[in-house]
């Protein structure tokens, strides 16, 4: 696997709000992932319905919709090896009474309903989200001193 795959985790409006988003970004940044994108902002309706595009149908869906338009989401864009694979791993479970403690979720959440962060599930919807809440030049890319220190 590339050191270079991407993916996207959103901070949802709970973790905002409960100022998680330091321990957040800590804990992608000493697993050793490069932050190639951040910002915070208030997602749309239009958005929010193209990201969730499979759950629109979903009984659930107008709630998610509400919640995710409460308001601020930290968007950011994780580089590194399997960084789709292990930003879940990270995450823990959707369900956060599934998730291990250590996770995110296991850590901080409680309910499916408020479970703080949302993290691309396959690198091809990563590449989907991430081209849905990023332009390409809001993306950067560089190297940090401390590859050598984290791959071989």
């Amino acid at each position: 696997m590339s050191n270079n795959e991407r993916t996207f985790i959103a901070v949802k409006p709970d973790g905002v709000q409960r100022g998680l988003i330091p321990e957040i970004l800590t804990r992608f940044q000493n697993k050793g992932y490069k932050l190639v994108g951040i910002k915070l902002t208030l997602a749309n309706e239009t958005l929010l319905k193209q990201h969730y595009a499979d759950l629109t149908s979903k009984p659930f869906f107008p709630k998610l919709l509400s919640y995710m338009m409460s308001g601020p989401i930290l968007a950011t864009v994780w580089e590194g090896k399997d960084a789709v694979k292990q930003g879940r791993v990270l995450l823990g479970a959707t369900n956060p009474n599934a998730s291990a403690p250590g996770t995110i979720r296991g850590d901080y959440a409680v309910e499916v309903g408020r479970n703080i962060v949302h993290g691309s599930d396959s690198v091809e919807n990563a590449e989907k989200e991430i081209a849905l809440w990023f332009k390409k030049e809001e993306l950067v890319d560089y190297k940090p001193t401390m590859y050598g220190w984290i791959y071989e």
